[in-house]
Formats: C-alpha cells, sequence, structure tokens
C-alpha cells in the first residue's frame, strides 16, 4: 500500500496510455468508441494508431456489435465510452453479441458512478453492476486505483473473453503503488488483516475503505479491509473465509444498494455462513447532484462514516 496522496492521472488516463504502449507492439488490439475520444482520452491513441481505432459515433449499440465482429476476426476489441451509456443503451448487445457469443469484447465503461456528479441521474451509472453481473459469461471489474488499473489493462490482454470494466472520471488517491500490487481477476486482496470485523469494497471507495480501517486500529477494532475489485467471478473464498472469522461484514460501494457488491457478498454469505452484514451505498432514489466528493459525503460512503457503522456494529455486539 502507499500514502493517501494522488497522483493527478484519473485511471482512465492510465489505461489509455497503457492500451497504446501494448497496441503498439499488438497489431490485433484494437479500440473502438462512440464519440468519446475526449472522455476516456482516447486522442493519442487515434493519432498515432489510426488504423487500430474506430469511431462509430453516438451509436454505442453499433459500437459493441462491431467489436463483437472484430472479435470473431482475432481482434482484442477494447469499447471504450461513458459507462451511462455502455451499461443502458447497449445491454442487448453486450448480452447477445458479446456475452453469450463468448466473444473477446472487453467493455472500458468511464465516469462511472457519480463521476459525472452534477449531470444528474441520466449520466450516473448506479446500476451497472447489477445489471452485468446478471448477464451469464461476462466479468466484472473496478479497478481502484491507476496502479491496478495498468495492472488490469495488461491483463486484460491476455484474457480470453467478455469483460466489463467499471472506472471514474477523476483522479483518485492511490491505493497501491507499483513496487507492491498484486492483481489477477477474480482474486480479492486483502489490504488489511484482523478479526473484529471486515469491510469489503471496490473501486473508488477502496481507498475510503481502507482509511476507515486504519482509523479503527487507533480504536482498538482491528478491521480486515478487502478490495474487491472483481465482482463477477468473485472471490467466494476470501468472503466466506471473513465471515467465519471476523462475524460481521460491511460492503461500501458506489452503486446501488441493490444488485451490487453488496448483494453479491449476502448472496454468498447467506448461502454459507451467515453473519451480521451492512450494506452502505446508494439507496433506492435517483442520486443527489453534486461532486463526487458531496456525493459519497451526503450518502455515507466516506471513511468517517465507514468507521462509525463499524464502531456501531462492534459495540451493539458487546450489548447484546
Amino acid at each position: 500500500m502507499s500514502g493517501v496522496g494522488s497522483s493527478g492521472t484519473p485511471c482512465r488516463k492510465m489505461f489509455t496510455d497503457t492500451i497504446l504502449e501494448m497496441a503498439k507492439s499488438d497489431r490485433n488490439i484494437v479500440v473502438l468508441t462512440s464519440d468519446a475520444r475526449g472522455s476516456v482520452t482516447l486522442d493519442k491513441f487515434a493519432q498515432e494508431l489510426p488504423e487500430q481505432f474506430v469511431e462509430v459515433g453516438i451509436a454505442e449499440q453499433n459500437l459493441v456489435g462491431i467489436a463483437a465482429g472484430l472479435a470473431t476476426c482475432g481482434k482484442k476489441a477494447f469499447v471504450c465510452g461513458p459507462a451511462c451509456f455502455l451499461s443502458a443503451r447497449s445491454l442487448e448487445q453486450v448480452k447477445v453479441d458479446a456475452a453469450y457469443t463468448n466473444t473477446n469484447v472487453k467493455i472500458i465503461g468511464v465516469s462511472g458512478g457519480v463521476s459525472y456528479g452534477a449531470l444528474g441521474s441520466s449520466h450516473h451509472s448506479l446500476q451497472d453492476i447489477a445489471v452485468m453481473r446478471a448477464i451469464p459469461g461476462i466479468a466484472v471489474v473496478l479497478p481502484c486505483d491507476i496502479h491496478q488499473t495498468k495492472k488490469l489493462t495488461q491483463a486484460l490482454a491476455e484474457y480470453t473473453g467478455p469483460v466489463y470494466v467499471r472506472m471514474g472520471r477523476n483522479a483518485v488517491p492511490e491505493v497501491y503503488s507499483n513496487e507492491n500490487i498484486d492483481f489477477k481477476i477474480g482474486k480479492a486482496n486483502i489490504l488489511l488483516d484482523g478479526k473484529d470485523i471486515t469491510i469489503i469494497a471496490a473501486g473508488e471507495t477502496v481507498r475510503h475503505a481502507l482509511d476507515a480501517g486504519l482509523k479503527l486500529r487507533n480504536k482498538g477494532i482491528e478491521a480486515r479491509v478487502i478490495d474487491m475489485h472483481t465482482i463477477k467471478p468473485l472471490d467466494n473464498e476470501a468472503i466466506i473465509a471473513a465471515a467465519k472469522q471476523t462475524g460481521r461484514i460491511i460492503t461500501v460501494e458506489e452503486h446501488s444498494i441493490h444488485g451490487g457488491l453488496g448483494a453479491a457478498v449476502a448472496e454468498v454469505v447467506v448461502q454459507s455462513c451467515p453473519v451480521k452484514m451492512r450494506i452502505l451505498g446508494i439507496p433506492d432514489e435517483p442520486a443527489v447532484t453534486g461532486t463526487s466528493a458531496e456525493i459519497f459525503k451526503h450518502y455515507g460512503l466516506t471513511s468517517d462514516n465507514i468507521e462509525r457503522v463499524a464502531i456501531e456494529m462492534c459495540e451493539l455486539d458487546l450489548i447484546n
């Protein structure tokens, strides 16, 4: 782990920088977008590798279909655009052209969650994880910082099959450093070990969960903090071990409380080792508008609130 500083580089920029370098030596890598080269930061890729770049205009459904066609010809197709549109407008194509036919299409949804902030619910993607993980045959991954994004991008080029990746718009604090990052699709990372309670997070909430875990240690509560970057296939072993060894679980996600990380974890817990759980996320309402930080604070996705909930769960058990 590294300090809490931000690199100043958004995950989307780390993705495009990494895929550009990889594509220079692998001509099978093809990047496609839907009038979103600016949003995804693909200008440099388009300039340097125009023959490996496809612009379809504002036509997300065509975007996924074309990518699936290229994949059947042996190309490693990376579909790039705002997560809110890729997970909604082109859902049928993701389901049929990518997942059902098991084509090698990587769907990179940028500006996910509440990254678009003040643009409101039309531009928030808070149901995408629920939708994508219900589709058979597609992996779902949320990187938490630039270092993990780089490792993920490298892994995607070697991973065969459809994947949905969601990342944010702005620079975020680092969780890892180049030296110590360990990443494998489907294998969670334990950032802090502990016996009193487990905090499981994914994507941009991971840093908040880690900070909460560190604060709890100062108060005598040993929290286990897990970066569940892959929500599908889920690391069931890590969840069951956490349930058995800590007896309490909090999940934290930039997503609706319905169908996302919390629901996925609960499905494992209730069937294998029922324990007390709290799911922190966006309630069943159109999310408020504001900056990402303001929205996180409004819904209690901050380290302070995660710490408060953890203390409350531990104290209630002591009282009972």
